[in-house]
């Protein structure tokens, strides 16, 4: 697995800590749980598209851009993290954000990841849920072009044959850090969403030969249609690769059965898991994806999914900032006297 020959610029603070999280495997009693902390990456509060960055923006540089246009969700955890980068490395950045969720809240349509948007300098709009936002960016950088900028775009969540090589990295990374540590992983546990994530976790692991069962909870379209974009990107991202590989289409799982009543929507379950690991691991997860995906690994523990697996890896996806967007959903105390 040749990684070296694609352009890289260093965004991230890697690799990534391993860390056990003892006392939720105490309280499920079930195998032991470990954290994956890519909410260290270090690029604005982290998160996982600062590795897939790593590489989309070399290729932006690479082809000579000066703006960045990118898209997503309101709360967008890759916007944030685009917008950080684009800062860095002395590029403009236009975001278009989609009202996936009908939420009126000014805490919602300005805090959290919009309020960091801003912050580092890039220019913010919104469109109506349903936007065809792939046409959207085509149609901005257009204009972009007409007036002598040189525009590159990054597909929403950064999920594409190049933003993917992030988690084939990632990929050969935990693989060296299980053999540093003795420690045999049994299942690797996320949330997934654009897709980009689990492509290039199963594209890196079929490369790596490794026997690790990979597992995406949803946290927006059915089953089938997100095991079904995982596939379709984890081979062209293998065909990019070079590497010859046909990945099986056994190595996609998604369980979309945690989504809710629709994308970024809280759930019980959510929320419950969120106050679990601050209150017992002193961490904090995002409500929109690592919420919901340690709410399935939680529940699929607690039903027996992993049988007589031993090591299970959860991979922290970050996003904590999109907390602040939500801040009547845990209905936590006010102060006491």
């Amino acid at each position: 697995m040749v990684l070296a020959k694609y352009p890289r610029v260093r965004l991230g603070h890697l690799p990534t800590p391993l860390e056990p999280m003892d006392r939720l495997s105490e309280i499920l009693g079930g195998p032991r749980i470990w954290v994956k902390r890519d909410d260290c990456t270090g690029l604005s509060s982290g998160g996982n598209k600062t590795r897939k960055l790593e590489y989309l923006m070399a290729d932006a540089q690479k082809q000579g851009a000066d703006t960045i246009v990118t898209q997503g969700a309101t709360q967008s955890n890759h916007a944030r993290q685009t917008a950080a980068a684009a800062a860095k490395l002395g590029m403009a950045c236009h975001i278009l954000l989609e009202d996936r969720t009908g939420y009126n809240d000014p805490g919602y349509n300005l805090n959290g990841n919009v309020l960091l948007d801003r912050l580092h300098g890039a220019t913010v709009s919104k469109r109506g849920d349903g936007t065809d936002m792939n046409a959207e960016m085509e149609a901005l950088a257009e204009k972009l072009m007409s007036d002598g900028r040189r525009p590159y775009i990054i597909p929403g969540g950064g999920s594409n044959p190049i933003g993917a090589l992030g988690y084939v990295n990632c990929a050969r990374e935990l693989a060296e850090q299980s053999v540093d540590m003795g420690l045999r992983i049994d299942a690797l546990v996320h949330a997934t969403g654009s897709s980009g994530t689990q492509a290039g976790l199963v594209a890196g692991l079929a490369a790596l030969q490794s026997e690790i069962h990979l597992l995406g909870i949803g946290v927006r379209a059915p089953q089938e249609k997100q095991e079904q974009m995982v596939f379709d990107l984890a081979q062209r991202t293998a065909d990019y690769l070079g590497t010859g590989l046909q990945i099986d289409r056994s190595s996609v799982r998604a369980d979309c059965g945690y989504v809710g009543p629709g994308y970024g929507l809280p759930t019980e379950g959510m929320k419950n898991a969120l106050r679990l690991l601050a209150t017992t691991e002193g961490l904090l997860f995002d409500p929109v994806y690592s919420g919901k995906g340690l709410d399935g690994l939680i529940d699929l523990v607690q039903k027996g999914y992993f049988g007589d697996m031993e090591n299970i890896v959860f991979l922290h996806t970050g996003g904590s900032a999109a907390l602040f967007g939500y801040p009547d959903t845990f209905d936590l105390p006010g102060y006491t006297e």
